[in-house]
């Protein structure tokens, strides 16, 4: 029997998070005291939520394997990294301020969601990778997969999850340690009670 549902959980807030910094696939920012407690508070989430066997994969970046680390307490599970689920990697972008970036103005008629900002990794790449691995989880005969990943690979999955391509990646901002959680079905899922 394949997977129900995947509940899909933004890293606790990491100290570059606090400085406003553009992360990408740096891996040193570690969270934060008040990161540590937003993981604290979704693994209570996710202990409600899950009743029966689950399976948890983090991107193997410190802020999120920190969060991994704190739920797979909470659920008593091993946490398994999986690289997919790293940030959209935005290559010589990473550590600068995020109000440097959006000093820079965009030239019109650009799809922002195929440009590899600084050299890293455009949305249309993320979204194939992700796509993959959702793709393979599904199959998984386990009830609830949760997966640790990242502000933008999170926007990404649920776009996946919901059938919609990478041009079609909403902008809303999943805060630091939400849960979202969506049932898996054809092509994906759609959206499970709660949020």
């Amino acid at each position: 029997m394949p997977a129900d549902r995947v509940h899909l959980v933004r890293h606790g807030e990491s100290t570059w998070n606090l400085q406003r910094r553009l992360q990408g696939q740096t891996a040193h920012p570690p969270l934060t005291g008040r990161g540590r407690e937003q993981a604290a508070r979704a693994a209570a989430t996710l202990r409600r939520l899950v009743a029966g066997p689950v399976r948890l994969l983090s991107s193997d970046l410190i802020r999120a394997r920190q969060t991994a680390d704190i739920l797979a307490g909470t659920l008593g599970v091993e946490v398994h990294e999986r690289a997919e689920l790293r940030e959209q990697a935005l290559g010589a972008l990473e550590g600068r301020l995020t109000r440097e970036l959006r000093a820079q103005p965009v030239p019109a008629g650009l799809d922002v969601t195929e440009v590899r900002w600084g050299g890293g990794e455009s949305i249309a790449d993320v979204h194939a990778r992700v796509g993959l691995l959702l793709a393979e989880v599904a199959l998984w005969p386990v009830p609830d997969i949760v997966l640790v990943t990242h502000g933008d690979t999170l926007r990404v999955a649920l776009a996946v999850l919901e059938g919609r391509g990478h041009r079609e990646v909403a902008w809303e901002v999943v805060g630091n340690g939400e849960v979202v959680t969506r049932s898996l079905g054809n092509p994906f899922g759609t959206p499970a009670p709660g949020r």
